[in-house]
C-alpha cells in the first residue's frame, strides 16, 4: 500500500503568480461530485404518520413517554435515508501500482427497504488501479453514500462496484458485503446470529478466474 499512500494526503496548492488566489494543479487532481437525491423531506408529513401509526397500534400519542416520538422518528429516518453529496478525488498513478488495493471492514448501516429495520455489517472494497488511484477514506464515503437510503443488499452491493467502475475506471474491482438483516433476526424467523454475504465483481476481478478467486479469498479472509 506504500504506493498509494499519497492519495491518503491533502493536497499543498500552487500559487498563481498572477493572482494571490491559490490554485490546485488539474494534472495531479480530478474529483468527480457524488450527488444526492432532490427530494426533500416533508418533515411535518412524516411527523403526522408517526403519531397516526401510534394510535393505529394501539398507543396514546399524548403519553408523556410518546409526546415527541413523532418527532424523533422522523428527525431519524431523515438522518438515515438522505445520503449527502461528496467529491470522490482520484490522483494520477504514477508509481505505476497495479496490484489490488483492499480497504476491508467498512462500516455499513442501512435500513432494508422491505421492512424498514436496519441491516448492519461491513463492506470491503478492492480494485485493481488503471491511470488513477483513488482518495482510500472516499471507498469508505462512497459506502456510506448509498447506505443511507432504504436499500435491498443485493442493490447495495452492485451501487458500490458500479460507481466505483464509472468514476475510477479501474481494470477492475470487487465488492463484498456482510451484514445481519434485524428483519430476519428480532422478527419472523427470528434467526439469531445469522449473517448474509454478497458480492459484485467488475472487470478482471470477473473475468479471470484466478484473480477471482485470490481477490474473493482475501476479502473474505478473517482479521
Amino acid at each position: 500500500m506504500s504506493n498509494t499512500a499519497s492519495a491518503c494526503q491533502d493536497l499543498a496548492p500552487t500559487v498563481d503568480t498572477h493572482s494571490a488566489a491559490p490554485t490546485t494543479d488539474r494534472r495531479f487532481l480530478e474529483t468527480e461530485v457524488i450527488e444526492t437525491s432532490a427530494t426533500e423531506v416533508d418533515t411535518l408529513a412524516a411527523e403526522r404518520a408517526v403519531r397516526d401509526l401510534l394510535v393505529a397500534l394501539g398507543e396514546d400519542p399524548t403519553d408523556a413517554s410518546l409526546r415527541e416520538t413523532p418527532r424523533r422518528v422522523a428527525a431519524a429516518f431523515t438522518e438515515l435515508l438522505r445520503p449527502q453529496p461528496f467529491q470522490l478525488t482520484t490522483f494520477p498513478n504514477e508509481a505505476g501500482y497495479h496490484e489490488p488495493v483492499i480497504v476491508r471492514d467498512i462500516p455499513v448501516r442501512s435500513l432494508c427497504a422491505h421492512h424498514m429495520l436496519p441491516f448492519i455489517g461491513v463492506a470491503h472494497v478492492a480494485y485493481l488501479p488503471g491511470e488513477r488511484i483513488v482518495g482510500l477514506s472516499k471507498l469508505a464515503r462512497l459506502v456510506e453514500h448509498f447506505s443511507r437510503r432504504l436499500q435491498v443488499q443485493e442493490q447495495l452491493t452492485a451501487q458500490i462496484a458500479d460507481a466505483l467502475v464509472e468514476q475510477l475506471r479501474p481494470r477492475g474491482v470487487g465488492v463484498l458485503v456482510s451484514a445481519e438483516h434485524l428483519c430476519m433476526t428480532v422478527r419472523g424467523v427470528r434467526a439469531r446470529g445469522t449473517h448474509t454475504t454478497t458480492s459484485a465483481l467488475r472487470g478482471l476481478v470477473r473475468e479471470d478466474p484466478s484473480l477471482r478467486a485470490e481477490l474473493i479469498a482475501e476479502l473474505r479472509a478473517q482479521r
